[in-house]
């Protein structure tokens, strides 16, 4: 059995997502990092190798009675979006750092939406939810027949 730690795993899976995922000037990389007791986000242009905005738990005015829980993330989401609109960034490419997408990664992203980034991406989402619940409805509607099982003889 391979002795690699969780920390290897999720590098090598941040170097798998960096092959896809890059940076531009017109829509740079918004990427993540969480320790335990923090979390922080950076908005990277990738070709010129700079951080234009940066947001952490580690900042006193953004810092609470812990930067390690799902409140933390979704300040730093809300001030890293206000930051990145400062700057006249609108669109970003999410890079989750090899992390799940869910708990705090999740309330980051959805946060910073919320707040402004990526406006497309949320009215699409929302326009598919709604799709997809009127669909159930119809389906309901319609009263279509269940499949017959076969009974035992």
């Amino acid at each position: 059995m391979a002795n690699t730690s969780r920390a290897i795993v999720r590098e090598a899976i941040h170097r798998r997502i960096r092959r896809k995922v890059k940076g531009s000037s017109e829509r740079p990389r918004l990427a993540v990092y969480r320790s335990l007791n923090h979390i922080y986000a950076q908005v990277v242009d990738d070709q010129l190798g700079k951080t234009i905005v940066s947001a952490a738990t580690t900042e006193k005015d953004l810092r609470g009675s812990t930067g390690g829980n799902i409140d933390a993330a979704r300040r730093i989401g809300k001030a890293i979006a206000e930051r990145a609109l400062e700057k006249g960034i609108s669109s970003v490419v999410f890079d989750r750092g090899g992390y799940l997408y869910h708990g705090r990664i999740k309330a980051l992203t959805d946060a910073a939406r919320e707040a402004g980034l990526n406006k497309n991406e949320l009215a699409a989402r929302e326009a598919e939810a709604q799709t997809a619940t009127e669909e159930k409805v119809e389906a309901k509607a319609e009263g279509k027949p269940r499949k017959k099982t076969k009974e035992k003889q």
